[in-house]
């Protein structure tokens, strides 16, 4: 009967192949109309965008919670574990969550209190967080479980979201910018600290971003033959959902192009 568990050198191919096939979905994302020509949108369908994300953003932590509840792997809850912390920098109060980081950016940008409060998240927007809760408790019942779910946090909850953050940014950047330095305290922090810096075969504990520290502990997981696919398989179902999401304003950016000709 065939050993399921890889050689050393079958697994370091495999990494370095499943590598390859991530930058390809990266590249796929950074490429989506929204964010490609995100800077065609008219201010009113910028701000509608960042509004729709927050409700994205702020299914985060619960996202988080729900993928620690059934993790069974201690190294990986641990590390999860310490990055849903992170949101909550205070145990005191005396300083604001990630979410209100968020706010204050959007604040900033210039987007009225009462816009604010009178936002609902859409049907496109609610379907993504209803099908990023399925697909996480789809993840936990299988028996690859833990594998299936740090992949998602870190896939869905940490490379894709620094992406979305560095095709938004340049749009930001210059209304979160005073005397030269950089104020935002939300997007551009997130685009930093959750991006995949190494490669999944060269990272270490010593990674400083969220995703390599996920990847430190996905990486030793890949140890079968089938962890692959598995592992491909749920990055395709993370991209579709955040590609979903941003579909909702492909209108936006239509009506935008015949506006300007482009």
């Amino acid at each position: 009967m065939r050993d399921p568990d890889m050689r050393d050198d079958m697994r370091d191919l495999v990494i370095r192949e499943l590598d390859e096939n991530e930058d390809g979905l990266i590249e796929r994302f950074r490429t989506h109309p929204v964010l490609a020509d995100i800077a065609l949108l008219p201010d009113d369908d910028f701000a509608a965008l960042l509004l729709q994300r927050r409700f994205v953003s702020l299914a985060f932590t619960p996202s988080y919670d729900l993928a620690i509840d059934l993790l069974g792997d201690e190294a990986g809850l641990r590390i999860a574990r310490i990055i849903l912390r992170e949101e909550y920098p205070d145990g005191q109060g005396r300083t604001r969550s990630h979410r209100e980081d968020m706010k204050e950016d959007l604040l900033r940008l210039g987007v009225p209190r009462r816009t604010l409060v009178a936002s609902r998240p859409s049907e496109a927007t609610a379907r993504a967080i209803r099908d990023t809760f399925e697909l996480i408790a789809d993840a936990g019942g299988h028996d690859d479980a833990d594998l299936r779910l740090l992949t998602i946090l870190r896939f869905w909850g940490e490379v894709l979201v620094s992406v979305e953050y560095e095709r938004l940014w340049p749009r930001m950047e210059p209304l979160l910018t005073e005397d030269g330095r950089n104020r935002s305290r939300f997007y551009y922090p997130h685009l930093v600290h959750d991006a995949k810096a190494h490669p999944l075969t060269t990272v270490s504990l010593l990674s400083a971003t969220h995703s390599d520290r996920l990847a430190t502990r996905i990486s030793e997981l890949l140890t079968r033959e089938e962890s692959a696919g598995r592992f491909r398989e749920t990055e395709e179902r993370a991209l579709d959902i955040k590609t979903g999401f941003y579909d909702q304003f492909l209108p936006a950016l239509e009506r935008a192009r015949a506006g300007t000709g482009a």
